[in-house]
């Protein structure tokens, strides 16, 4: 399970700097770019907090399960 977290948070910051740069490298303006560059960046900090909010619970249920049997 740890490794699936790293390979999951590794693909989702490759993907982020791979939008970043694609929109850099894009004939838009300047102003725009920012733009996109932020709406992304949000949606991708938003979709991290989601998958470590799913994580806690996670861990929490196991230590449940774990505490009952115990």
């Amino acid at each position: 399970m740890k490794n699936s977290g790293k390979i999951i948070t590794a693909v989702a910051a490759g993907a982020a700097i791979g939008a970043a740069v694609g929109l850099l490298f894009a004939p838009q303006k300047g102003s725009e770019t920012r733009k996109k560059i932020k709406e992304k960046g949000n949606r991708l900090s938003q979709d991290i907090k989601e998958k470590f909010k799913q994580g806690k619970e996670r861990a929490e249920d196991a230590f449940s399960e774990v505490k009952e049997i115990i």
